[in-house]
């Protein structure tokens, strides 16, 4: 998991600083041509590397076709300026233009893969434009395009590989400084939220397709920059330098400065640099000129890392600086908006005939159940009852096979779960699924995504300028009261996964409580607690029960549910076998006949 944060000035944050301004200082030193072209490349491969921690490291896609963007930004702005004395910078529209509409329509295919198909699909993507750039009649085919003029700012050239410098490192840093607000924002949350599993963040309310499409064109679009830079500074571009070996060696310099962290990126663009450079000078003097020697080192480098550094240089270098940083909330922030309450005895929700089957099993047999506003209703049955099935019908995460669920009078039978939400229904997992790499308070805020003042999926343009200082003040503010609430306060800053397994759980009612919900759904919530920890959880959803919360709970401590609920539903093998209040179901035939005494 990611460990990228929102933080103040920080030794973390002041050495890769105080390091970048040194070397940014250099060609203003008699420092010899060699280096700064050397660090100009330098620069132009972080561009990427950038990228692909926002994609990969944070997002959870991996990509080798980055290389075929860097390729469309080149040589948009090279056949505009070459063959129609387009300036430059309109290249660089262009360029990014036909980037963002190309990454596009191909996340929006390639996105929904998983597994190995997503990375074949990028393999396959950047081979066809690598073909597609040499072929092409328009581009002089594999002999490229040469006489590019070169970039002038405010009337000054940039020419010289001097002057070049400072536009190329000036990109590197504002996408690292756009990238890191966008990564501390609600979309920025939602983003790390991908590589946790889409259920659980589909369930908080983010469209996580389309979220993984923003990231793709993100990304894309810093390839893009890279590669107009880069035919600006060359003053040539052919396919060679856009191939599928250039894409595996961005992702490989993500992978070792650290491709869960934005400076790591740069780190690792460096140090392959230097490696490649250094390896192509000494290792045909050592072994002869008939053969790539440095990819045997890189592939072995690659093996070495995966085996003591699977996280990269980066993080152990900031092991040596620890950073304490943390989003923390306002003392005062302006009211959240609230969702106005049911009424009292108001029917919340409604299952009729709901019914599951998965091929020939059935897992939910017609079950029929009612909550009330104000209500406790425990679903208990023994394990393969189809509790949790029945909870993720309620929630969106399953499609019905037939009946109808209504809430509040409406039916979400056909709603996705990131719908349902929105709505007023919050939920726990069985299985706790959280974001064990960012802090307490973070995790419980992104159960919050839906109120912020943007829209649900927008806002990443906010965020990137910091625009979205308001809504971030109320929304970490909601959930540092939800975490007062639940008694989880004086852990708001630790990070979620070095919590005991019962506080998670009750991390996750947090979170849930922070998308305001009418009716909560909590999914073995007592599990892994101690009695003590158990009672003050009993005491907590009585008083929301008191402030008019409803809430429908599955769990296997009888003696938890039947002091806590107002009524219990039974299942067995996918079928409802009884109804009623605690007394009604402890003397139940069916019940003592069929289990009750099996359930723990």
């Amino acid at each position: 998991m990611t460990n990228i944060r929102h933080q103040a000035f920080s030794l973390p944050l002041l050495l890769p600083v105080a390091l970048l301004c040194i070397a940014i200082a250099l060609p203003l030193l008699p420092t010899p041509e060699y280096w700064i072209n050397l660090l100009n490349y330098i620069g132009l491969y972080s561009l990427v590397a950038i990228g692909l921690v926002l994609l990969t490291g944070v997002g959870g896609m991996t990509s080798f076709g980055q290389a075929a963007f860097v390729g469309l930004g080149a040589y948009a702005t090279a056949y505009l300026s070459t063959r129609h004395g387009v300036s430059p910078w309109l290249g660089l529209l262009a360029g990014l233009a036909i980037t963002v509409i190309s990454a596009y329509l191909i996340g929006l295919i390639t996105m929904r893969m998983s597994g190995h198909y997503l990375p074949l699909a990028t393999i396959a993507w950047g081979i066809s434009l690598y073909f597609i750039f040499g072929n092409a009649e328009m581009l002089n085919k594999y002999d490229g395009l040469s006489g590019i003029p070169a970039i002038s700012l405010f009337g000054i050239s940039l020419a010289s590989p001097r002057a070049i410098y400072f536009l190329i490192w000036g990109a590197v840093l504002l996408a690292i400084l756009c990238l890191r607000n966008l990564l501390a924002s609600r979309p920025g949350r939602a983003i790390r939220a991908l590589k946790g599993g889409s259920m659980m963040a589909e369930a908080m309310g983010v469209d996580t397709r389309r979220m993984k499409v923003t990231i793709f064109v993100i990304s894309a679009m810093l390839a893009s920059i890279s590669g107009w830079l880069y035919a600006h500074f060359q003053r040539t571009v052919n396919p060679s330098p856009f191939g599928l070996g250039y894409g595996i060696e961005y992702l490989f310099m993500a992978v070792v400065g650290g491709v869960g962290h934005l400076w790591g990126a740069v780190l690792g663009a460096g140090l392959l640099t230097l490696l490649k450079d250094g390896l192509q000078s000494v290792l045909p003097r050592l072994l002869g000129s008939s053969g790539n020697f440095e990819i045997i080192v890189f592939g072995a480098l690659m093996i070495f890392l995966l085996q003591y550094a699977q996280e990269g240089i980066w993080p152990h270098l900031r092991r040596l600086f620890p950073d304490k940083a943390n989003p923390a909330p306002p003392p005062r922030a302006d009211a959240i908006a609230r969702s106005p309450k049911p009424r009292a005895g108001e029917r919340i929700l409604d299952v009729q005939r709901a019914r599951k089957q998965f091929g020939g099993l059935v897992a939910v047999n017609d079950v029929s159940f009612g909550v009330d506003a104000g209500e406790i209703v425990g679903l208990i049955g023994p394990n393969g009852a189809g509790k949790s099935t029945t909870f993720n019908l309620v929630t969106g995460l399953l499609p019905l096979t037939s009946g109808s669920i209504a809430y509040r009078g409406q039916d979400i039978s056909r709603f996705a779960s990131r719908d349902i939400v929105r709505l007023g229904i919050g939920r726990t997992f069985q299985h706790v699924q959280l974001l064990p790499g960012m802090s307490v308070l973070e995790n419980v805020a992104l159960g919050a995504h839906l109120r912020g003042d943007y829209r649900p999926q927008g806002g990443v343009l906010a965020s990137v300028l910091r625009l979205n200082r308001r809504e971030e003040a109320k929304l970490l503010h909601e959930a540092a009261c939800q975490l007062e609430r639940v008694g989880l306060k004086e852990w708001m800053f630790a990070e979620a996964g070095s919590l005991a397994l019962g506080q998670q759980r009750i991390l996750e009612i947090a979170r849930a409580l922070c998308s305001d919900p009418a009716l909560l759904l909590l999914d073995e919530p007592a599990a892994g607690l101690r009695y003590q920890e158990k009672q003050a959880l009993a005491t907590l959803l009585r008083q929301l029960r008191d402030d008019g919360m409803s809430i429908l709970i599955v769990e296997h401590d009888m003696d938890f549910v039947m002091n806590l609920t107002d009524k219990l539903v039974v299942m067995e093998f996918g079928t409802k076998i009884a109804e009623g209040t605690p007394e009604t179901i402890q003397q139940h035939p069916a019940v003592l006949e069929a289990y009750l005494g099996g359930i723990e």
